[in-house]
């Protein structure tokens, strides 16, 4: 139930040894727990950059919305709302983390006592 996945081994680096299978041999009593080695090139557990979610205007100026000022005439009565920006947005792009994080897929837990 909820198991979407298919069972057979895929390319992802962070794959158990087993495969997901479920069903291991009685000597692999660790097998599930055990990363699988790079066939490649090795694949480092952290995160160093993400996308940007922030966005630019025409002007140049970055920020997470943008909203312009417009004047509304209602019963005789000019009043100012902000209307927010959709068009000519330019997406920040891929942003260097600080310090690295760890992938969300890496099967570890992470325990401090």
């Amino acid at each position: 139930m909820g198991a979407s996945g298919s069972k057979t081994r895929g390319l992802w680096p962070f794959a158990s040894a087993a495969g997901g299978s479920g069903s291991e041999a009685p000597g692999a009593v660790g097998a599930d727990q055990a990363l699988v080695r790079p066939r490649g090139r090795a694949v480092p557990p952290f995160v160093f950059t993400r996308r940007g979610s922030m966005f630019y205007d025409e002007d140049g100026d970055l920020a997470h919305e943008f909203y312009e000022e417009t004047i509304v005439t209602k019963n005789g009565q000019k009043r100012a709302k902000l209307r927010r920006v959709h068009k000519n947005l330019i997406p920040q792009g891929i942003v260097k983390l600080d310090t690295p994080r760890i992938h969300v897929d890496f099967p570890v837990i992470l325990y401090e006592m």
